[in-house]
């Protein structure tokens, strides 16, 4: 059995890389561009991948490929129903990220309600120093205790982030899909969780339903000035149109820990605004606390070890059950 992982240095060095208990043949690779990717995987039949995508075009040409590891809850680079149609498993990882994503989302939300981030640039320009005052009041401060949590997605993650704001006193609601007809119990409109929410948080995988979901209209329907916090994925907002709701204020601040392409290339409009006290962009780091990153290689070895036993676990798409 030959394994490849394809992108090691997506995972943090102090991740202790165990390896499968049945015999195998071990290679990896720090970085895989696509003109590499057929030739990395020749003849291997279990592929461990984090961003690397597989296209049906590549998957077409790799007969001896048979289990599909993703170092990640999303499966957006892998073309899943190419898998399921060549008998490809694909496995996920899940839960690993519970502690880890919520917490870095309240991270971005505590700092840009409060405007610490205003408030850190001011003491080191020497705004303190200059004001003969105790304190002084260039940024808007506001609790969370008594403020609505919009939460888009209700999985793992995003009921992680709903205990948090519960235990803050934050009113928290669950946003029905957008265009959905009908309103499941324990959740709200769409549309009512846009215009009410104080703070909106996206925790939902991006699919071409999910895709641009945030854009001009609902940044034309918060009335609230809301903060907007995306830890989930880039694409699931409209960043132009996020850039100017800023300009026109119709949203308080952005906590972005994703964008749509990874790393941002130059024109992404973010970058232009990045300098702003009420923007906070992070490297999409949210999920790569020690403890999460060791959990997911640890959830990753199990996946092999299952498939090698012929039980697949947390299987993507059809193939596996």
């Amino acid at each position: 059995m030959k394994i490849a992982f394809l992108d090691r240095s997506t995972i943090g060095p102090s991740v202790h890389i165990s390896k499968p208990s049945f015999p195998h043949d071990w290679v990896e690779y720090d970085n895989t561009s696509p003109e590499e990717m057929l030739e990395k995987l020749r003849g291997v039949q279990i592929c461990i991948t984090n961003k690397v995508p597989l296209s049906a075009d590549v998957l077409k040409q790799l007969p001896d490929l048979k289990l599909i590891c993703i170092a990640a809850t999303g499966y957006d680079k892998v073309d899943i129903a190419t898998c399921d149609e060549l008998g490809i498993v694909v496995s996920n990882v899940r839960g690993y990220a519970a502690n880890t994503v919520p917490e870095h989302a309240f991270a971005l939300i505590f700092a840009l309600r409060r405007s610490l981030v205003g408030y850190r640039e001011d003491v080191i320009n020497g705004e303190w120093q200059k004001s003969g005052k105790f304190c002084f009041f260039n940024h808007p401060i506001k609790d969370l205790a008594g403020s609505r949590l919009g939460i888009i997605g209700s999985g793992t993650l995003g009921k992680g982030t709903a205990r948090i704001g519960e235990a803050l006193g934050m009113d928290v609601v669950f946003a029905e899909r957008k265009g959905a007809t009908e309103v499941r119990a324990g959740y709200t409109a769409w549309q009512e969780v846009i215009t009410t929410s104080d703070v909106i948080s996206l925790h939902t995988p991006l699919t071409p339903e999910t895709r641009g979901i945030i854009s001009t209209p609902e940044f034309e329907a918060m009335p609230q000035k809301p903060i907007l916090i995306n830890t989930s994925r880039g694409g699931l907002v409209d960043e132009a149109a996020l850039v100017q709701a800023l300009d026109k204020q119709q949203i308080a601040a952005a906590g972005f820990d994703v964008l749509t392409t990874e790393p941002p290339q130059e024109g992404n409009p973010l970058l232009s605004i990045l300098e702003r006290p009420n923007v906070i962009v992070t490297p999409h780091v949210a999920w790569a606390s020690e403890e999460a990153m060791q959990t997911l290689w640890d959830q990753l070895i199990s996946h092999m070890e299952s498939f090698q036993k012929d039980t697949p676990t947390n299987t993507v798409g059809r193939t596996g059950g």
